[in-house]
């Protein structure tokens, strides 16, 4: 059973926790101006409530002892309650199971001692607590501080010093203890209330209010405000409580249709005639839209032919694609086709699918349309495709302030009006933007103005960001990146940011290219929401998360699967390691395994 003696002086309470007669933890605090002025039965219960609120975790599982020197509280929970104070203390015993017993005051002498604590003692063992070399390194730095010296001199012949007290032991400023001008002692209190663990990395304000409540020195303010900003681990392992980095950047508007598009894959559905992925490809003048439907698994060739037989044949050959960085579109084949066609290839930044937005909410779109339709029957989603390409492209669409059809066609499209017996009326048939050029450059005038006022809403939740090359940077990866780099269970607990790396090239006004180590598997090229300058020495380094059989080298495919991999299905390939036995061949998922192995010839 523990024990808990409790004891109330007139300016502090002391408590000590017991078990079989031996000590386990002590308390002391010192009463406020407020507190003081409370009666003798008061503090004393004040003391149990303290106590009781420090121990909880040891006194909540079981019945425990209450030993006190006031012998009215033995009678605590039988006597009449008369005051609201001793109904709000009650009320929080509540929930415990102990027993009050009277302990006389001349035997109750531990807990006394801690309660009378005060002055120089209480202040040496708070400093004690932190660091027992602590005190003993102020007081070297006063005997070599000559200003310090001549201070305590001063004050020990009998001068006022404004702020200043020496008492033979401590030299306090403001009443606190005056820190020597020595960079290495203020350093290491501020390691001490800030990256230790009672620091716990606090911000600016919390370090600094622990710090400013036992120590004085210049400018303290200033160096633990600048010692923070520079703390690597802060950098690291802390979020940014900023507007997220970056304006908006719009693509430029297209001069012509279909000569500008931008194209992605909604992949994960259920099996309809052999379907199970909608490739969308998307004009960015006219937002005219095509959805084609696939079978997994496709190559890179089959793809071209698709894009033939469904694009190419329409519009034409574009000048430039837009899209992310499918392993598809990354493949030297694809690449290859497209330059041969003097197609210009635009990738979207690494782990940021916002650059292509475009198609981003033609999916969301599209993928609406096919769930409210089909989502009894969602095995029969290819029936719908057609009409959802048709329903798309008829509708008005905000930004060019007409219908995709007619912004293509240069007419309304068609409307279908079933036949109602006894209407004899006739719908004029009026031919709208006749001049082609004139179409354009009102489409043009209006995605104008719908990038405008989608920059103008962006950015009110945005902050402006910027680096230049030769800058240091922390680079900040999404936690499903890194769980798929390096598949741990204390992924939650892993660094917020890696680095810092350094910025060797701008891209554009958003992106940037990092110096990463050429064992990274990741595309070197990120968005400025990803980034977060380093303040301090660049002397340590957070790798990248890695695996060991990142450094492996392919042999051979052996075999192919289809796994669901969240919220999609995803093909995972079997893969034989040079000098490795086939035994040990692993599954890899092939989004994965072409981003590391883009030269693999399969």
């Amino acid at each position: 059973m523990f024990v808990v003696e409790t004891d109330a002086s007139a300016k502090g309470l002391g408590a000590v926790l017991m078990q079989e007669g031996h000590p386990v933890a002590f308390i002391s605090k010192a009463l406020s101006i407020k507190q003081q002025a409370m009666s003798v039965y008061e503090k004393e219960l004040l003391a149990i409530l303290m106590a009781v609120k420090q121990w909880h975790h040891y006194l909540i599982p079981k019945k425990f002892m209450i030993k006190t020197d006031q012998k009215s509280l033995k009678y605590l929970l039988t006597q009449k309650i008369t005051t609201p104070l001793q109904q709000t203390w009650l009320a929080k015993l509540m929930g415990y199971d102990y027993e009050i017993s009277y302990k006389k005051g001349v035997d109750n002498v531990v807990a006394d001692g801690l309660s009378r604590v005060e002055g120089l003692a209480l202040f040496e063992m708070g400093v004690s607590s932190i660091d027992s070399m602590l005190l003993q390194r102020i007081k070297e730095i006063w005997n070599s501080d000559m200003q310090l010296q001549a201070v305590i001199k001063q004050v020990g012949a009998g001068h006022q010093v404004k702020n200043v007290s020496w008492d033979g032991q401590l030299l306090k400023k403001k009443n606190k203890v005056w820190i020597g001008n020595d960079e290495q002692l203020k350093n290491d209190i501020m390691v001490l209330f800030h990256a230790s663990p009672l620091g716990g990395h606090s911000g600016f304000r919390p370090t600094l209010q622990k710090i400013k409540s036992l120590f004085y020195w210049k400018g303290c303010s200033k160096q633990v405000r600048l010692f923070i900003k520079e703390c690597s681990e802060c950098q690291r392992a802390k979020y940014e409580p900023i507007a997220n980095p970056g304006l908006l950047q719009p693509l430029p508007v297209p001069n012509y249709i279909f000569t500008d598009i931008s194209m992605d894959f909604i992949s994960g559905l259920p099996k309809s005639q052999g379907k199970d992925c909608i490739w969308v490809v998307v004009d960015r003048l006219t937002k005219y839209g095509h959805f084609i439907a696939l079978s997994h698994p496709f190559s890179a060739a089959q793809l071209a032919q698709q894009f033939l037989d469904s694009i190419f044949k329409l519009h034409g050959c574009p000048v430039t694609i837009v899209s992310d960085r499918d392993p598809l579109f990354l493949s030297q084949f694809w690449k290859e086709f497209m330059r041969l066609q003097g197609v210009q290839l635009a990738y979207s930044t690494a782990y940021h699918p916002q650059s292509d937005g475009q198609t981003e909410v033609l999916n969301r779109c599209l993928e609406t349309y096919l769930r409210c339709m089909c989502m009894q029957t969602p095995n029969q989603w290819f029936k719908w495709l057609s009409l959802a390409e048709w329903w798309y492209n008829t509708t008005y669409h905000s930004s060019i302030k007409m219908s995709p059809f007619q912004a293509l066609y240069g007419y309304p499209p068609p409307i279908h009006i079933p036949y109602i017996p006894m209407d004899t009326s006739v719908a004029a048939v009026e031919t709208l933007y006749r001049d082609r050029d004139v179409m354009i450059q009102v489409l043009k005038e209006n995605l104008m103005m719908a990038q405008n006022r989608m920059k103008q809403y962006a950015d009110t939740n945005r902050s402006e960001r910027s680096f230049e090359p030769g800058n240091w940077v922390y680079l900040k990866l999404r936690p499903f990146v890194q769980t798929t780099l390096k598949n741990t269970k204390d992924s939650k607990l892993t660094p917020k940011y890696f680095g810092p790396f350094l910025i060797i090239e701008k891209i554009g006004k958003v992106a940037y290219k990092l110096d990463l180590p050429s064992e990274a598997q990741i595309h070197p090229v990120f968005h400025v929401s990803l980034l977060k300058k380093a303040h301090g020495s660049h002397h340590s380094l957070t790798p990248l998360p890695a695996l060991p059989r990142f450094s492996l080298q392919p042999r051979a495919i052996i075999d192919r699967r289809l796994v669901r991999r969240g919220p999609r299905m995803t093909t995972q390939v079997l893969v034989h390691w040079k000098n490795l036995e086939a035994s040990e061949a692993t599954w890899e998922f092939w989004d994965d395994f072409i981003l590391r192995f883009p030269d693999f010839q399969s």
